[in-house]
């Protein structure tokens, strides 16, 4: 039963790392996921306080991550379409150019969200594609440390099993 628990455990924490770059997976909370079937495994011990301040960072940085771009794009001038715009050029480009649409996807997604809401401004329009992926990437930043840190500590319980 305990390699069930571990294996499922280490699957949701690949998978909340994922999160960190797919807006689809909600990687912070995949990766608590993780966590807690992990202290289900009668042979690891995970302290309930560990396991509250661990969810509670995770749902913090998954309520964060949906403010931060807005944020970006509101500072720099944008709107919801530069936000919409950044997650669907995101998955398309990921879709589409692998890796490299990580870095391209979310710009273009949403400068050209930002023009369609609003095309008399193309300035402007540039100006809050940058804001909203600027907003976007710290959003995968924070995601990322925490995914990395849940990680971390599954890969520290396990070394302590032997």
């Amino acid at each position: 039963m305990d390699l069930l628990f571990i294996v499922l455990a280490g699957f949701f924490i690949v998978l909340g790392i994922a999160g960190s770059f797919l807006p689809i997976i909600p990687g912070p909370l995949t990766g608590w996921l993780g966590l807690l079937l992990l202290s289900f495994a009668p042979s690891v011990v995970l302290k309930n306080s560990f396991l509250l301040v661990s969810f509670g960072i995770a749902l913090f940085i998954f309520i964060l991550d949906n403010i931060i771009p807005v944020l970006g794009a509101k500072k720099f001038g944008g709107g919801k379409g530069s936000i919409i715009g950044s997650s669907i050029g995101l998955l398309l480009g990921i879709l589409f150019l692998g890796p490299f649409g990580i870095l391209v996807g979310p710009f273009f997604g949403a400068l050209i969200g930002e023009l369609i809401t609003n095309i008399k401004n193309k300035k402007g329009a540039l100006k809050a594609a940058f804001g909203a992926m600027v907003g976007f990437f710290t959003g995968i930043f924070l995601k990322l440390i925490v995914g990395l840190t849940f990680a971390f500590s599954y890969l520290k319980t396990l070394w302590y099993l032997s």
